[in-house]
């Protein structure tokens, strides 16, 4: 029953936006065959080319810095410290908020409380709203990162409670602490983890769009447009139906290949460790 739904709801909507792509449908009435000319056209256009540009920037940042701080937490969280399970649920509620609430929330702090604040302490760069500017892109990183440390650091704490301890109780014996212990036996045997970590926040990277709409709408201009805006944008809002269908089709084909690339290099360096 749940297959048949799930068939019926997304693998013949995604099949008929795949059909449509090839077509000049501008949503409603008739269309014709237009081939492979959406496609053809997604490589002069501009401002497509801007937003693959910011799209592949903006996964790269976050996908490394989101898993770097995660990391730090997880192995914070899981040592022997007061009310680590308290803080464990004080850095998962962002999570629990939601990235379009908390994007309307930072819209407001980054618009109305920073400023004033910057201008108070003197501070040229924090007395503008930095959303409002060519920066906008650092902005929209930093609440990224801040709502996505809980999951990914979840996921860590999970690998870190797997590891049995008497590893570490022979490592301290043969002369292994600090970084040396992190580096040569903690992160190696968390490469499940890392695998699983980077491969799902690559993918939710490359079609970040709650955030966005929340805090910038894309814009300044086009300034932050990542292609998941500008396809629903330029899609619904300009009659470009079926050339941002053929968008879509290409990002997915992206992201795709850029999961497979990731399993497969870092499986990889898995079966290496092990």
């Amino acid at each position: 029953m749940m297959a048949g739904l799930f068939f019926l709801f997304h693998t013949v909507s995604f099949l008929k936006g795949v059909f449509y792509s090839f077509t000049d449908w501008k949503g409603y009435g008739t269309w014709n065959f237009v081939g492979l000319r959406n496609y053809m056209q997604i490589f002069r256009d501009g401002d497509t080319i801007h937003a693959y540009i910011f799209t592949f920037r903006f996964a790269i940042i976050c996908t490394v810095l989101v898993n770097l701080i995660s990391l730090i937490l997880a192995c914070a969280l899981n040592a022997d410290i007061r009310y680590k399970n308290f803080l464990k649920g004080v850095y998962f509620l962002p999570y629990m908020l939601g990235s379009v609430i908390v994007g309307f929330i930072f819209n407001f702090i980054f618009a109305n409380l920073i400023p004033v604040f910057g201008q108070l302490l003197g501070i040229k760069g924090l007395s503008v709203n930095i959303l409002g500017t060519t920066r906008a892109i650092w902005g929209i990183i930093v609440v990224t990162i801040w709502s996505g440390c809980a999951f990914h650091t979840l996921i860590y704490i999970s690998g870190l409670q797997s590891v049995d301890t008497n590893v570490y109780e022979a490592a301290a014996l043969d002369g292994a602490t600090g970084l040396r212990r992190f580096f040569h036996i903690t992160f190696p045997l968390l490469a499940p983890s890392f695998t699983i970590n980077m491969v799902l926040a690559a993918r939710g990277y490359l079609m970040i769009y709650d955030q966005i709409m929340a805090m910038t709408d894309g814009g300044p201009g086009i300034t932050t447009t990542s292609i998941a805006v500008l396809i629903y944008k330029k899609g619904f809002g300009a009659g470009q139906f079926s050339y941002q269908m053929a968008n879509a089709v290409v990002l997915f084909i992206v992201v795709v290949t850029v999961s497979i690339l990731q399993l497969k290099i870092l499986e990889k360096r898995e079966e290496k460790i092990g």
